[in-house]
């Protein structure tokens, strides 16, 4: 199980160039994944991308390459046609506003073409070495994810206790609930007859309500929901949408109970039970 909150850096050699590899990610329901590179090495994006995406399923996500330190051949070239014309325009400007500001070289070779500059690199060594180091920089990443996925975990299992707390309270109380229906129901039949009544009769009536309002078949999915729940985070291989969706299904019953609720203890256990899921649903969007 990964967290979608995730980093890892790894800093490397390539063909004479030192680089600063950093990838760091944030939850989102879809992946979302940036690279920023140097722009000599944007040649390699769709290497890098897809290298990522073979890991990376979901999430915010931002890889930066950065350059410490090249140590290469570079062929550096003047255009002093350009660097006139820029020096022209400059002066232009400068004899229309009257102002007599000495223009400087380094103001000139600053604009863009004036200095041309040739990185000396073998791309077929790029192609070969990149592979290598994303796999290392994504292994520490998953690791760091796995750890955090771990506490998600463990944190989602306690709030999946508190819910079975809940649901033996809502059990328990369930055959209270239903003999109180039934009592109240006599009583209402006595009071409507003036305390002649065909018991028989009010008792299938009564069993018919039963059948409507009892959560017996409630609480049995309720169970069957948390007991799949509790699988899918053991098994350590499922996934935020999943667990989501469960607690969707979890989430139905306890309203349905809810709904049919007579008594303040089992209230009392839904409002505990929505509260842990509400938890667990929130933890469940750090998940990929």
């Amino acid at each position: 199980m990964k967290s979608m909150t995730g980093y890892a850096n790894l800093e490397t050699t390539i063909d004479n160039f030192e680089i600063a590899c950093e990838i760091k990610s944030y939850n989102s329901r879809f992946l979302d994944l940036n690279i920023n590179l140097p722009f000599w090495m944007t040649r390699f994006e769709s290497l890098i991308r897809a290298h990522c995406t073979k890991q990376i399923l979901r999430g915010k996500v931002e890889l930066n390459f950065r350059i410490k330190n090249a140590n290469i051949n570079m062929n550096v070239s003047a255009n002093p046609q350009m660097a006139k014309a820029y020096y022209d325009a400059v002066k232009t400007i400068a004899d229309t506003i009257n102002l007599q500001d000495e223009i400087s070289l380094s103001l000139i070779i600053k604009q863009e073409g004036v200095l041309q500059i040739d990185r000396v690199f073998n791309a077929e060594i790029w192609e070969s070495k990149l592979p290598p180091i994303l796999d290392t920089l994504l292994e520490r990443y998953d690791s760091f994810r796995h750890t955090e996925g771990a506490a998600l975990a463990k944190d989602i299992l306690n709030m999946l206790q508190k819910i079975e707390y809940s649901i033996e309270e809502i059990d328990r109380f369930s055959a209270q609930m239903e003999a109180i229906f039934t009592k109240n129901l006599q009583d209402k039949f006595t009071e409507l007859t003036n305390s002649q009544f065909d018991e028989q009769r009010v008792l299938q009536e009564v069993a018919a309500l039963l059948i409507k309002y009892t959560i017996n078949e409630e609480v049995v999915r309720l169970k069957a929901h948390v007991a799949a729940l509790k699988k899918e985070l053991e098994t350590n291989k499922t996934s935020g949408k999943k667990i989501d969706f469960i607690c969707q299904e979890i989430n139905r019953e306890i309203n349905t109970i809810g709904s049919k609720n007579q008594l303040i203890e089992i209230a009392q256990a839904v409002v505990n039970v929505k509260d842990a899921l509400e938890n667990i649903r929130e933890q469940a969007r750090n998940l990929e």
